[in-house]
């Protein structure tokens, strides 16, 4: 496996080299069963990590149980790792087996170890070491064969320093340990992230999208992140949300970033994906097509425009080369093949015509089949929508499903 196979399977996105080596690493330790501590800020994707090694292990056809250390009470912490037997104590009506008997044979991902008290340490060392257990009220011990990957944003060592961490659990733990960098560290990688997220956010909610521009882009990776890849998830899903069927500008994400500020959002929630990682990158390149088409059209219309505020909204190095005295508007040409490559070319089994037939369903669907509001959406005349809707044969499929 390589890591543009791995990147398939498991969604991990981006091609900054801070990346690319916790991807290497994952496919030098994923075969050999040995203990694996993952560490990271909050929201830099610990746990997708930690499915990465499972599927990319001898183990990937059993199980993987992933346990929240920090969200199960003190009390019953024990029963809900190693299970209780009827009787253990006053609710225990029966036997209950625990998430390591669960996992037997499997992978066990125990996150935000650092919260997991310390008489419970003593018991996951010996799992560890030995892969025995003993069920709370169980008087004979069990055996279990499970892979053990942990994960924190805590420093392990310090909380070592400050006794709040077992020593010996800490060193059989970090036997490989796989440092996921903070966003802030990758930030080559935002405008992938972005598109990523803004395709699986708006197909599975029906919401039209016109792309983010490159100015937006640029705002974005000018940004802290504290909150890291799940700040940016909920970010884009916001705007997205605010500004429905619009091209985010970069005055829509300073506009939305202030007040993500002033009302300090929570960056705590899970991330989701709802595609293949294989689906989605088509649609990102076809999309960055479909986009560059456009920006293509717009830039040919406003240099041989000659209204200022035209020029205004070009790309800087665009809006430069037009305002300079020495150059002129008719040197600059857009050659007819590469103009044709642009419409016409095709990625795989998926050609720019599906990706607009898509786009004009959708919209359409959206709008319950309100032919001016999806003409005025997409930015085309009333005429050319019923030219397509003719072409595509959507006005039978419009008619079957009612929209």
């Amino acid at each position: 496996m390589d890591i543009n196979l791995l990147q398939q399977k498991t969604g991990i996105i981006g091609n900054s080299d801070a990346i690319n080596q916790v991807l290497e690493m994952i496919l030098q330790v994923a075969p050999v069963n040995i203990s694996v501590l993952v560490t990271g800020e909050s929201g830099t994707g610990k746990e997708k990590i930690a499915k990465a090694l499972h599927q990319a292990s001898k183990r990937s056809n059993q199980k993987l149980i992933t346990v929240n250390c920090g969200a199960i009470p003190e009390g019953i912490i024990e029963s809900e790792l190693f299970g209780h037997k009827k009787g253990a104590y006053t609710d225990a009506r029966g036997d209950r087996k625990g998430y390591f008997e669960t996992a037997n044979k499997g992978t066990i991902f125990l996150d935000e170890i650092g919260e997991t008290p310390l008489d419970t340490q003593v018991k996951l060392l010996r799992v560890i070491e030995n892969g025995e257990f003993t069920p709370v009220g169980a008087s004979n011990h069990m055996k279990t064969d499970v892979r053990i990957i942990a994960a924190t944003n805590k420093d392990l060592s310090d909380l070592v320093d400050k006794n709040l961490f077992r020593k010996d659990l800490f060193y059989r733990l970090k036997t490989v340990t796989i440092n996921l960098p903070a966003l802030r560290d990758r930030l080559e990688d935002i405008s992938l992230l972005v598109e990523r997220f803004a395709l699986e956010f708006t197909r599975s909610n029906d919401i039209s999208y016109r792309g983010f521009m490159p100015e937006a882009i640029k705002v974005l990776k000018k940004q802290e992140w504290n909150g890291n890849i799940r700040e940016l998830k909920n970010f884009v899903e916001s705007i997205l949300v605010l500004e429905k069927g619009q091209r985010i500008s970069s005055d829509m994400v300073k506009a939305h970033l202030n007040i993500s500020k002033s009302e300090k959002k929570n960056t705590s929630l899970p991330v989701l994906s709802y595609h293949s990682n294989e689906t989605a990158e088509k649609e990102l390149i076809l999309r960055q097509l479909f986009l560059l088409k456009q920006d293509v059209e717009f830039i040919k219309q406003a240099l041989t425009s000659q209204n200022i505020s035209d020029l205004k909204l070009l790309p800087s190095f665009v809006s430069e080369y037009s305002q300079d005295k020495s150059s002129k508007i008719d040197n600059l040409k857009i050659d007819q093949e590469d103009d044709q490559f642009i419409k016409n070319r095709s990625i795989g089994d998926i050609t720019m015509e599906d990706l607009e037939k898509e786009a004009i369903e959708r919209t359409l669907k959206f709008y319950k089949n309100n032919r001016r509001a999806t003409a005025k959406s997409l930015e085309i005349s009333e005429r050319t929508l019923y030219r397509k809707i003719d072409q595509y044969g959507l006005d039978r499929k419009i008619k079957n499903e009612k929209f």
